[in-house]
């Protein structure tokens, strides 16, 4: 709902809060579940109303908090990277942001959670018929909106993450020939420094101008004495740039087509949606203009 790990965290314990102070008050709760989602679906749908209006003046692009998973965790199962795969990607995540906080809860609560009619006119506040013609505007604004790839199976999964390994270390070692042939003729290149980290302010299309900046940056962060650690990210391959230290210095991550090659790459180095993954670097930061004397 939020795009922020942050975020969905503060309104899950805002929920719990509000269920605390009901039950103080005398409130009896029949139904526990019904009464959580309820008070969460409309805290999201509030949040979004105002997340909204701040992103209208934020600098650069937008992309959400990145969920990071390490191959070698012992928690991250296949069937779990599946799971991110298919709700929290990027591109879909970003796709979202096209609809209105009450189109992107009703589509949410339908399609990922497979919620009836009935229920989301209770949850949303909205009358049934009501709540059918949302969904039905949702898909139509998510049909116009293009970048939405579907989740890969998990045999592609794993030549995705291979795809991944293969095309950072292309980068690494500057063979521009190698690293345009990785790259599907569409491919678009996003990047989020939330004007507090080096970041391009405008995505970057087309093979040459995007094989060219990757090289840059991967050229830049050996140069800094920082190192990328494949990671899977929203459910997809990419990479955690790490400095010197061990902070946090940035989140790539590739999105995938069925011909194996990449069609999106999502850069986030804005540090305040970092700061979940661990201390976050400052080598990344925009030093502040100096103002001129007159």
């Amino acid at each position: 709902m939020t795009g922020s790990v942050g975020d969905a965290e503060d309104l899950v314990q805002d929920t719990f809060l509000n269920l605390t102070r009901a039950e103080q008050a005398g409130t009896t709760v029949t139904n526990l579940k019904a009464y959580l989602t309820t008070s969460v679906t409309r805290l999201g749908i509030n949040h979004l109303g105002s997340a909204r209006v701040r992103r209208e003046t934020y600098v650069g692009q937008w992309l959400p908090e990145p969920v990071v998973a390490f191959a070698e965790h012992p928690g991250d199962t296949p069937a779990e990277h599946a799971e991110l795969a298919d709700s929290l990607s990027m591109a879909f995540l970003v796709m979202l942001e096209a609809l209105s906080p009450v189109e992107r809860a009703v589509f949410l609560l339908r399609e990922a959670f497979g919620y009836g009619y009935p229920q989301l006119a209770q949850l949303t506040g909205k009358t049934e018929a009501n709540c059918r013609q949302i969904l039905t505007r949702a898909r139509k604004h998510l049909a116009a909106t293009a970048g939405n790839t579907p989740a890969p199976p998990p045999a592609r999964r794993a030549q995705g993450d291979e795809l991944a390994r293969r095309f950072f270390e292309v980068a690494a070692g500057a063979n521009l020939e190698e690293l345009l042939g990785m790259l599907a003729p569409d491919v678009v290149l996003h990047g989020d420094g939330g004007g507090k980290a080096r970041a391009i302010r405008r995505s970057v299309t087309t093979p040459l101008p995007v094989a060219k900046l990757i090289i840059s940056a991967i050229r830049r962060i050996t140069e800094l004495g920082a190192r990328l650690e494949p990671a899977h990210v929203n459910g997809h391959p990419g990479a955690v740039t790490y400095d010197g230290q061990g902070r946090v210095l940035n989140v790539l991550a590739l999105n995938v087509t069925e011909n194996g090659t990449v069609r999106e790459i999502h850069a986030v180095a804005n540090p305040d949606k970092l700061t979940h993954l661990g201390d976050v670097s400052d080598l990344g930061l925009r030093t502040p203009r100096k103002r001129r004397k007159h």
